[in-house]
């Protein structure tokens, strides 16, 4: 009788053990690379055969990769939708002011996601780029912060790699060494048990400022992939048939006379720090950019072991992604924003042993509150203000599934947020950033469509699976009229469930016209 008395009781201890562990709330490890093209991934199968980030492959194996994930169109509204788990045009009183890239907002009503984390037992902290505003939130949002204040430092905002002023829990200091390197060493010594709370639950928002102009790769990197050859895109010097006008102006290399694409001259200002020469061979800046990569691939893998080391590995939710992607020549870009895959999509790995799928890819794409959603509720935390994600749960459990058709949304407006963004204006100067107007993006199942927000502009529409590379505009086919009435009509069902003022305000597209 003793004898399963004890076996009873260990059940009930083991369940109990069970539950308490299942209902423990995960650390999460949220890396955010900053202008990284998704072709930089060797777990990515468009990606050249001579690219290797073995840690972040690791990481893939270890959960699911998203085939596309549209964050935001440059590095601030994507930052901002990730903080508030809004849309660019639901992130009230974000504002550019003062010296670029100064920017405000009123912490009363843009409220930020962190502080709810620490409402609900979360001990929080951000490491590495911050973009958003100069008041950075320390204290209020995060309890341990050493960020890189760009805003707040404009005359140092250019200083991507080195001679960084880093704000470590509210005091500044000039830094040596190399900006990936240093950011990984802080997230080590807050994984080890640095500056936190060992009892809570935690939170870590790793922002590298890699690969961003002026994409410097570490000393140890530079030359890595000499030599190696990079496919060029089939329309790196156009034509661009059937696409917007602005496409010209953005164009950014020619063929020179040995037959090889190079750059042409890129003004260099404050919005892009970009010195790369003017006449690089394209295969030349390929090898730059993923030179740059290998250090954060590096610093993924001590992070990861860092984690398995101190036991918590299991325990922690991971997330590898970028706040937008940057073409490398596509469409003749040499630039982000655009709403074509290669200059925005993000590449995205989420992981979470035990509770998602391990080594699967996901050919649905999500959008960056649909992140914040999923963070959120896997930690179990609740927002009080609505929230623009879905929940991608399903998609994290079965990849692959069939069953999933809803549309995802993501909008660009410029340097302009919230309700500023209502009426649509047609001053070039309000809508233009790095000469790409403002647009509505619709994703629904292997099709994109795209409402760009000039009046008499073609509208466009691509099958991505019969045409990743966004080549061929449908928008003007008889045939697929239906399908674009279908869309555009989805698109503006999706603006007004996300409360975008501009809805009844966009201007009409080349269709719409008499």
């Amino acid at each position: 009788m003793r004898y399963w008395f004890c076996v009873l009781l260990g059940l009930i201890v083991g369940l109990s053990s069970t539950a308490n562990a299942e209902s423990s709330p995960p650390n999460i490890l949220f890396i955010f690379a900053d202008d990284q093209n998704y072709k930089t991934l060797s777990c990515v199968p468009e990606t050249p055969d001579w690219v290797s980030t073995p840690n972040i492959d690791a990481l893939a194996r270890r959960g699911v990769r998203f085939e596309r994930a549209y964050l935001g169109a440059w590095c601030m509204p994507s930052r901002a939708s990730i903080l508030t788990g809004r849309l660019q045009h639901g992130v009230q009183t974000m504002r550019m002011e003062g010296q670029y890239p100064a920017s405000t907002y009123d912490p009363e009503q843009c409220r930020f996601c962190p502080a709810e984390f620490r409402r609900h037992g979360y001990h929080t902290a951000q490491i590495g780029k911050w973009h958003t505003g100069v008041d950075t939130g320390n204290g209020r949002d995060w309890d341990h912060q050493i960020v890189w204040n760009r805003p707040g430092h404009p005359d140092n905002a250019g200083n991507y790699f080195y001679d960084q002023i880093v704000t470590f829990n509210g005091v500044d200091r000039q830094v040596d060494g190399y900006s990936t390197d240093n950011y990984t060493e802080w997230a080590l010594d807050y994984i080890n048990g640095k500056d936190r709370d060992a009892d809570k639950p935690w939170y870590l928002w790793l922002c590298y400022g890699a690969v961003h102009g002026p994409t410097t790769p570490a000393d140890r990197h530079e030359g890595h992939y000499a030599g190696k050859p990079a496919p060029v895109p089939a329309d790196i010097v156009g034509p661009w048939p059937d696409k917007p006008e602005y496409l010209e102006t953005t164009a950014s290399w020619y063929i020179a006379a040995d037959g090889q694409p190079r750059r042409k001259g890129k003004k260099v200002d404050a919005s892009n720090f970009n010195t790369n020469t003017a006449g690089q061979a394209y295969d030349d800046w390929v090898q730059q950019t993923n030179e740059c990569a290998m250090a954060i691939d590096e610093g993924v893998g001590r992070l990861i072991q860092a984690l398995e080391t101190t036991g918590q590995l299991d325990n922690t939710l991971i997330i590898y992604t970028a706040d937008q992607g940057f073409a490398l020549g596509e469409h003749g870009f040499n630039n982000k924003v655009a709403p074509y895959d290669a200059s925005l999509a993000s590449p995205l790995i989420i992981s979470y042993a035990d509770h998602y799928t391990e080594g699967k890819v996901c050919r649905h794409p999500i959008n960056a509150p649909d992140v914040t959603r999923t963070l959120c509720d896997v930690a179990g935390v609740t927002i009080p203000w609505k929230m623009h994600g879905r929940d991608i749960t399903p998609l994290l459990q079965n990849p692959e599934t069939q069953e999933w058709d809803l549309p995802m949304l993501m909008t660009h407006t410029g340097r302009t947020y919230g309700d500023a963004t209502y009426p649509v204006p047609t001053d070039d100067a309000l809508t233009v950033v790095g000469g790409i107007p403002w647009y509505v993006l619709l994703r629904d199942g292997p099709y994109k469509y795209i409402r760009n927000l000039v009046a008499g502009e073609t509208e466009e529409l691509y099958d991505l699976d019969a045409d990743p590379e966004e080549l061929t505009n449908l928008a003007k086919s008889a045939e697929h009229h239906e399908r674009l009435e279908s869309l555009r009509a989805k698109a503006i069902e999706q603006l007004r469930q996300t409360d975008a003022k501009f809805v009844d305000s966009m201007p009409p597209t080349e269709a719409m016209l008499p």
